[in-house]
C-alpha cells in the first residue's frame, strides 16, 4: 500500500524538473535571438550565453547540457532562435556555429563544476569561466577555418570585444544563481544536489540503503 504515494510523489517531482527544463530552454530561445551587431566582427555580442549559464547552474551537467542540446536543435530545423532571429543548419554549420556548438561545451564543463560544488559559487564561477575559455576555443578554430582568416583576426574579431561582458555575465551568474536556485529547490523544482536526483526526491530509499541491518 506504502508504494503507491511514493510513485506519485516521485512523478510530481519529475514533472516538475521537466517543467523548469522546458522553462530554460524557453529562455534560450528567447534571449538567443537578442544581439548587439558589431561593426567590425561577424560575431555580435549574444545574451544566449547568459542564459546558458543560468540553465547549467539551475539544471546540473545532465539536464543543462540536453537543454543546449535541444535549443540547437530547435534552431538547426529552422526556428529563429539564433542570433538576430536566425535560424537552419547553415547558421549552425556557418562561421560563428563554432560558437553555437561551444555553448555544449560551456554546459559539459560548466556543469561538472555545479554537481560537484552547488553551494560553492565561486567555484562554480570557475567552471563557468573554463567553459567559455573552451567556447572561445572552439569557436575561434572554426571561425578562422571558414572564413579563410588567421587565427590571431578570428580571435580579435570572435573573442577579444566580448570578454569583459562574458566576464560581467559570469559575475552576474555567480550571485544571482545561488538566490534564483535556493528558491526553486523550496518550491520543489529542483533537487537538492543536481548531480543526485534520485537520492534527492526519495530520502526513504536512502535511509533504507544504509541501514546497517539490512
Amino acid at each position: 500500500m506504502s508504494f503507491f504515494p511514493k510513485t506519485q510523489i516521485h512523478s510530481k517531482l519529475s514533472l516538475k524538473q521537466m517543467t523548469v527544463v522546458a522553462l530554460m530552454t524557453a529562455i534560450l530561445c528567447i534571449l538567443g535571438p537578442l544581439t548587439l551587431p558589431i561593426p567590425f566582427s561577424p560575431v555580435p555580442i549574444s545574451f544566449a550565453n547568459l542564459a546558458v549559464y543560468f540553465t547549467v547552474y539551475l539544471l546540473g551537467c545532465r539536464r543543462g547540457t540536453f537543454s543546449c542540446l535541444l535549443y540547437l536543435l530547435l534552431g538547426a530545423v529552422g526556428l529563429p532562435v539564433y542570433s538576430a532571429f536566425s535560424g537552419g543548419i547553415g547558421k549552425l554549420l556557418g562561421p560563428t556555429g563554432g560558437y553555437l556548438f561551444g555553448y555544449v561545451c560551456i554546459a559539459f564543463v560548466m556543469g561538472f563544476f555545479v554537481d560537484r560544488w552547488p553551494s560553492k559559487p565561486l567555484l562554480c564561477g570557475i567552471g563557468m569561466f573554463t567553459g567559455t575559455l573552451i567556447c572561445y576555443t572552439f569557436g575561434t578554430l572554426w571561425l578562422a577555418y571558414e572564413a579563410g582568416i588567421a587565427l590571431s583576426a578570428a580571435f580579435g574579431m570572435g573573442v577579444l570585444p566580448f570578454i569583459a561582458g562574458d566576464i560581467i555575465k559570469i559575475v552576474i551568474v555567480t550571485v544571482a544563481g545561488p538566490r534564483i536556485r535556493r528558491s526553486l529547490i523550496k518550491a520543489g523544482c529542483l533537487p537538492t544536489h543536481p548531480g543526485n536526483i534520485q537520492r534527492n526526491q526519495n530520502p526513504h530509499n536512502a535511509a533504507v540503503s544504509h541501514d546497517p541491518h539490512r
